[in-house]
């Protein structure tokens, strides 16, 4: 077992100095201090120390996060809390045995200061200043009006107090804020798709592509890996791509380079083939979920299990609805303006979902493929989008739209056709839907009670995140099933790298008028 770095045990010290300074500022001193106390301070002073060690004792345990994070700037911060909160225990009660802890504390903080080395965002010097310079112009203001104490002078100053109170915590959280990742060069990209188009034979690597993803390159240049930074958390977007051989290589250096900056590392979307490298790089790794996978030159639309399926085809054909198959660059004018309201009409007030398995564009990548279902009249009904896998001859579904009053099954049909076309062009497979959490959705009353319990969850969930939904559309083509991972450096990064995937999918912003995503079909 690996000893925890000197960091994370002093993070750990500085949550239970917080805690032990909140639980004594909050019960009652010993009363002979209290008297000594009150014998030597100025009246006053010991109620406003308690007052002073509560905040410092919350304070404290907010900073401990930084300082597991080797932020320098947090280090600094800490060093003045827990030195004040030494002198607020004594001026409070005599309390020697809580100041002592913090003196400890103070001493570690000290002994290992070159070890926070992780910088703060130079972006934030400016708004820092000028949160500063609100902060003094409205502190003597508010001193101003404490002077007068009738009701209209004391609602201001409650007023200025909140104000104040939101400028400092503004100050501190743009003080600690993690250093943000700057603009990807075009320079940068070309050599992303070059590694794409070389070594892409994963479903996901295309996808690493989208416009809102960094990128950090091996030594050699021959492999990347493609990343978002969200909340302090480096979230990568699938395996690296390119040279299988440097993986291991590459992923200690961008974590080495992560905890430089006071990141954490998760990984979306891992595949089997390398959790092991992942794992001796000291990861943890949790069951995501499944990607249904087609294999075209195995699907067929014969036998029972599959009629409904079968019956949905039939219909739509009778219908007179064609599917047309082409490339992204061979869609003129009409036909993208026809897509563009179709997407419209789908997406509603929902936001563009997808991170690890979705594009963020509908015709600006030329080597894509539309499926368009047409009906009699010519009018588009629905679409696929699908990306390539180069270095594999597979696709990706990257989205699927259609209007809302054209027949049911007509996804089915577009499926089934799109894998008919890749039947004939000797394409492997054809990856569709992910399914988040498959396992859990297949549960049945044979299964673990826990089993049980998560998927009723997952039920519920499902008219905000739509994973039955998705999981039985994609079991109705009877696919293979391709298990993918999430994973994260320790348990306690868990809850905040499931917070930056979640958001990174847009699966924690509700439908509404305030959705400001851009439009799949924008570009």
């Amino acid at each position: 077992m690996r000893r925890p770095a000197t960091p994370v045990l002093l993070a750990w010290f500085a949550t239970g100095a917080g805690i032990l300074s909140i639980v004594s500022a909050l019960t009652p001193e010993m009363a002979d201090r209290v008297d000594l106390v009150r014998g030597v301070l100025p009246p006053g002073v010991p109620d406003a120390a308690r007052a002073i060690a509560l905040a410092l004792g919350l304070g404290t345990i907010w900073l401990s996060r930084g300082l597991a994070r080797r932020k320098r700037r947090a280090w600094q911060l800490a060093v003045a809390l827990v030195a004040a909160s030494a002198v607020a225990h004594l001026a409070k009660g005599l309390d020697f045995e809580v100041s002592a802890v913090h003196l400890l504390l103070l001493v570690g903080l000290y002994r290992s200061r070159r070890a926070f080395v992780a910088p703060g965002d130079p972006a934030t010097i400016k708004p820092l200043v000028q949160v500063v310079a609100a902060l003094v112009v409205c502190v003597p203001i508010a001193e101003i009006y404490a002077v007068d104490h009738d009701t209209f002078s004391e609602r201001i100053e409650i007023a200025l107090l909140i104000l104040i109170g939101g400028l400092g915590f503004r100050a501190l959280w743009l003080w600690l804020r993690p250093p943000s990742v700057g603009p990807t060069g075009a320079g940068e990209r070309e050599r992303a798709a070059e590694l794409v188009q070389e070594h892409g034979s994963d479903s996901l690597a295309y996808f690493a592509l989208r416009r809102d993803k960094s990128y950090f390159f091996s030594a050699s240049g021959r492999s990347f890996m493609a990343y978002r930074v969200i909340g302090g958390t480096a979230l990568v977007a699938g395996d690296p791509i390119g040279d299988t051989l440097e993986r291991y290589e590459l992923m200690a250096e961008f974590k080495r380079i992560a905890h430089a900056k006071g990141w954490r590392v998760a990984i979306a979307g891992a595949s089997n083939e390398a959790l092991e490298d992942y794992a001796a790089l000291g990861f943890k790794s949790m069951y995501l979920g499944d990607e249904a996978v087609i294999r075209p030159a195995e699907f067929s639309l014969d036998g029972r299990a599959i009629r409904k399926v079968r019956q949905s085809v039939s219909r739509l054909e009778k219908s007179g609805y064609t599917v047309r198959v082409l490339s992204t660059a061979d869609a003129d004018e009409t036909l993208r303006a026809e897509l563009r309201k179709v997407s419209e009409e789908w997406r509603g007030n929902w936001p563009e979902r997808g991170f690890t398995m979705a594009m963020d564009a509908l015709f600006a990548y030329p080597d894509t493929v539309l499926a368009v279902a047409v009906d009699a009249d010519g009018s588009v009904g629905g679409f696929l989008q699908l990306v390539p896998s180069p270095a594999s001859e597979g696709y990706s579904l990257a989205s699927m739209r259609r209007r809302k009053d054209t027949p049911n099954g007509l996804m089915e049909y577009l499926i089934t056709e799109t894998v008919g076309w890749a039947r004939a062009h000797a394409v492997t497979e054809l990856s569709l839907n992910f399914s988040v959490f498959a396992d859990f959705m297949r549960a049945d009353e044979t299964t673990h009670r826990w089993t049980r319990a998560v998927r009723w969850g997952l039920l519920k969930a499902d008219r905000l995140f739509q994973v039955e939904r998705l999981h039985s559309f994609n079991r109705k083509f009877f696919p293979h099933w391709r298990r993918r991972y999430f994973c994260f450096e320790r348990w306690t990064d868990f809850p905040l790298a499931g917070i930056a995937y979640l958001h990174a999918e847009s699966l924690l912003t509700p439908p509404g008028p305030w959705v400001k995503t851009e439009d799949l079909t924008a570009r």
